[in-house]
């Protein structure tokens, strides 16, 4: 994988970017369709590459590993052949899906032992393993083994998560050195910084990471209940220290404004399920805006969705009819909903590169954050 950097903004820590990989280049900053179980609900490949222009997708090893199988997706010679998607993927290692089952799994220092959310049965994820389950997914970027740490969580606890992070991180990428790609496409490793919302776990753990001079670096355990202002602040210490010719993945989060914010403070690459999980009910986000297409206001507005969204795919259909179809339960509303939600936020992102190329950038997202912040 290689990164450049294209131009960095005068007024904050926005940078432009490329990332190369043996499937595609991704211009950062970029933004990434959550594709859990090697699918982004509801949306067609074709309609991911074509409309929406989605330049890489993220799987989850946890998922993929419980359904279909290794045994499916080694035999039909990795991800991106089984799902019919040429360009880069990356997987999530599963370590915030086995936070999220906190009742049903024991952690170690020789892993995390969990109970599947399908079946019940038993199965240990060590840092080693994951690496194995990503190289047989084939994965672009893939990323090391972690705790996400609740929140609120006390102050020892986070640090013994960190330790435990940072244990499973030198296994985890000395497996990755020792190991080989399965499909003739290279693969990436990104370590992930946590630490909770205290600021020297952060500081440290920023550091560690960076000593391992991998490809990239990611920020985790955010976005997981903590007050903005704090995730904000996290990823202002950690990108002061993370290697600034690396690309920096601030996980799962979030909103069009965060992902504006995170641009301001120097992330790369960004995922969530909102646009998907939202749109499905009925939210959709527009460059005035927010909207419920289920309040009435909207049965007889008869207007484009998005008024002035030419580059988007979806302008033909109306409020109202979509209204129509989110309220009847129709699945090409939660489709039409979610296709619109997903190019709104790779326009954004393209709208970011733009702005950061032109200097322009740090006005323009000062007053989008506004806009984006009002509900219609």
């Amino acid at each position: 994988m290689k990164f450049e950097i294209s131009k960095t903004d005068n007024k904050s820590k926005a940078r432009t970017g490329r990332i190369t990989t043996d499937h595609g280049q991704i211009k950062t900053p970029i933004f990434m369709p959550v594709g859990t179980v090697g699918s982004v609900k509801g949306i067609h490949q074709n309609e991911l590459s074509e409309d929406i222009k989605a330049q890489i997708i993220l799987g989850n090893t946890y998922h993929l590993y419980l359904r279909p199988g290794m045994e499916t997706i080694e035999k039909a010679g990795g991800l991106h052949k089984f799902m019919n998607w040429e360009k880069p993927i990356l997987t999530d290692s599963g370590g915030f899906q086995v936070f999220s089952l906190a009742a049903n799994r024991k952690l170690s220092e020789n892993g995390a032992v969990f109970q599947s959310h399908i079946d019940g049965s038993r199965h240990t994820f060590t840092p080693e393993y994951v690496v194995d389950i990503q190289r047989i997914i084939g994965s672009d970027i893939m990323m090391a083994f972690d705790e996400c740490t609740p929140y609120p969580c006390d102050y020892n606890y986070a640090k013994n998560s960190l330790e435990l992070t940072h244990n499973w991180l030198d296994r985890g990428i000395k497996h990755f050195r020792a190991t080989e790609p399965k499909y003739g496409h290279s693969q990436s490793f990104f370590p992930i910084v946590q630490g909770s919302v205290y600021k020297d776990l952060r500081i440290k753990s920023a550091e560690v990471i960076s000593s391992y001079e991998a490809e990239g670096n990611a920020i985790g355990g955010l976005s997981v209940g903590e007050p903005v202002a704090d995730m904000y602040e996290m990823c202002d210490i950690v990108t002061d220290i993370l290697p600034k010719d690396k690309p920096r993945y601030l996980m799962g989060v979030g909103t069009p404004a965060n992902i504006l914010e995170g641009i301001a403070l120097g992330i790369d690459m960004f995922d969530c399920v909102m646009p998907t999980r939202n749109g499905r009910n009925g939210m959709l986000f527009t460059k005035e805006g927010t909207i419920n297409i289920k309040n009435v206001k909207w049965k007889q507005d008869f207007s484009p969705i998005e008024i002035d969204g030419a580059s988007f795919v979806d302008t033909f259909y109306t409020k109202a009819y979509l209204r129509h179809l989110i309220a009847s339960n129709e699945r090409l509303g939660a489709q039409i909903a979610s296709i619109h939600n997903l190019a709104f936020y790779l326009w954004l992102v393209g709208e970011a590169r733009n702005k950061i190329e032109n200097g322009e950038f740090s006005n323009w997202k000062d007053n989008m954050v506004k806009k984006l912040s009002t509900k219609l």
